[in-house]
């Protein structure tokens, strides 16, 4: 019986010069509707990818980093290319174990869709969610 090899995937920024090369599944894929989130992405929600940390395999080209106190009260810190201003990943002191990557970084249509929408709250009225998705008015 022929090794499984595990699926290896590569975000990277619009310019091309920050990368983050992961290995393996998502742990999650979800959405968030916070107005941070939005404000973030100039769009009506963010989209990510979490990891755990161990299946990050390489990191390549410099990030600036953006922190700021969600709702929650929790840090979280935005790793993003200084040159094209994208957003790659970000990660949480209090989940130092995960990394999330923006979907979009990855450009992947075949990419797993979302199972999970936070802070639906603040949808917009003409976002349409899936009917399976798991949905939560604040943070999880």
């Amino acid at each position: 019986m022929a090794d499984v090899i595990p699926i290896e995937r590569e975000a990277r920024c619009a310019c091309g010069s920050l990368s983050l090369r992961v290995r393996g599944e998502p742990l999650l894929v979800g959405i968030c509707h916070c107005q941070q989130c939005q404000r973030r992405t100039g769009s009506a929600f963010g989209s990510g990818a979490f990891f755990n940390r161990a299946q990050v395999v390489d990191q390549n080209g410099s990030s600036s980093a953006y922190t700021r106190t969600g709702d929650s009260g929790r840090s979280v810190r935005f790793h993003f290319c200084p040159t094209c201003g994208s957003t790659v990943y970000w990660d949480r002191d209090h989940r130092p174990d995960l990394v999330a990557v923006a979907l979009g970084a990855f450009a992947d249509p075949s990419f797993p869709p979302p199972s999970r929408a936070a802070w639906t709250d603040y949808v917009h009225a003409w976002v349409k969610m899936p009917e399976q998705m798991v949905s939560h008015l604040k943070n999880p």
